[in-house]
C-alpha cells in the first residue's frame, strides 16, 4: 500500500489539490473551454466532491467536480492517477450517476441534459498515444449517424503526443504532468497550489481527511480480518469433521467389512470425492 502524501507533496494531479484549485471556477471554466474547444459564458459549481448513492446496496461515487454552464449542460471532471482495467465502465457508471442526479422521479426523459464526463489521466488507458480521446455514441452500421443522446466521454492523457490541441491546453497539460510553468495561466495555477499548501484551513481539512481515510482503512482491515478468521474457523471445522469421518470409514471398511487397502482406497475416493493420492494417505496413516 502506498504511503499517503503530505499536503506539501501534492500536485495538481492529486485529487484533493485538483478539487481545491478548481473551486475557483475561473480555472475550471478555462480548462473546459480548452479541452472541448468551445466558449462558455459562466459555470456554476453544483457541489464539490458530490456524493451520489442511489439505493441501499448501490455503489457510492464521489464526484470531484460537478458543474453546469449557462445552458444547463453538466460537466463532471475527474483526476485519474492509477491504471485500472475497467476505466471505460467506470466512466459509464459516472454517466449513469449524472443522469440519475439530473432527472427527478416522474419527470420526462426529454429533461435529461447534455453532459460530459471528463477523466484527466497521467497514463494512456488506450495505448494509442493520443492527448485527447473523445467518445460519442454512433451507429455501427452507419458511422456518420449519431445516437443523439447528448452524452460525451473524454479522456485527457497527459503523456500523449498525438493530436492537435491548443497552446493553452498544452500549457495546462505540461503543468499537470511535471509542474512545468510555461506561461501566465500555468503560473496562476502554480500560485493557487502554493496558496493552498500555505493555508492553515486547508492543512487542517487535509489532516482531517487523512485521519478519516486511515480510520476507514483500519476499519476495513479489521472487518476483513474478522471475516477471514470466521471463515477460516468454519472451514477448519468442516475440514476437521470430514477428516474424522474419513478415518472412521477407513476403520469400518478394514475391521467390519474386511476390505483390503485397494478396496478401501476406491471406496473412500467415491464416498468423499478424494483423489487417489489423498485416499492413499488416509489408508497408510
Amino acid at each position: 500500500m502506498t504511503q499517503k502524501k503530505t499536503l506539501e507533496e501534492l500536485t495538481l494531479m492529486d485529487d484533493y489539490m485538483f478539487a481545491q484549485v478548481m473551486r475557483n471556477t475561473k480555472f475550471l471554466k478555462y480548462l473546459l473551454e480548452y479541452i472541448l474547444q468551445i466558449k462558455i459564458k459562466t459555470i456554476r459549481l453544483l457541489e464539490p466532491q458530490k456524493t451520489e448513492k442511489e439505493g441501499y446496496n448501490s455503489k457510492g461515487v464521489r464526484l470531484d467536480l460537478y458543474v453546469e454552464d449557462e445552458n444547463g449542460t453538466i460537466y463532471n471532471v475527474e483526476i485519474q492517477t492509477y491504471t485500472e482495467d475497467h476505466l471505460p465502465k467506470r466512466m459509464r457508471y459516472y454517466q449513469s450517476i449524472l443522469d440519475i442526479s439530473i432527472l427527478n422521479p416522474g419527470h420526462d426523459y426529454g429533461e435529461l441534459r447534455k453532459s460530459f464526463v471528463i477523466f484527466i489521466c497521467n497514463f494512456d488507458p488506450f495505448n494509442r498515444d493520443r492527448i485527447l480521446y473523445t467518445f460519442e455514441n454512433t451507429c455501427k452500421e452507419e458511422p456518420d449517424l449519431k445516437l443523439g443522446d447528448e452524452t460525451y466521454k473524454i479522456v485527457v492523457n497527459t503523456k500523449g503526443t498525438k493530436g492537435k490541441i491548443s497552446d493553452e491546453l498544452m500549457e495546462i497539460i505540461r503543468y499537470l504532468d511535471d509542474e512545468e510553468v510555461t506561461g501566465d495561466f500555468s503560473r496562476e495555477l502554480d500560485n493557487a497550489v502554493k496558496e493552498i499548501k500555505a493555508s492553515e484551513e486547508r492543512r487542517l481539512e487535509y489532516m482531517m481527511l487523512y485521519i478519516r481515510d486511515n480510520e476507514m482503512m483500519a476499519k476495513g482491515r479489521k472487518q476483513g480480518l474478522q471475516q477471514g478468521l470466521q471463515q477460516g474457523l468454519q472451514q477448519g471445522l468442516q475440514q476437521g469433521l470430514q477428516q474424522g469421518q474419513i478415518k472412521q470409514a477407513v476403520t469400518m471398511y478394514r475391521k467390519l467389512v474386511h476390505y483390503n487397502d485397494s478396496q478401501i482406497i476406491n471406496a473412500i475416493m467415491a464416498e468423499f470425492n478424494l483423489s487417489r493420492e489423498e485416499a492413499e494417505k488416509y489408508v497408510s496413516a
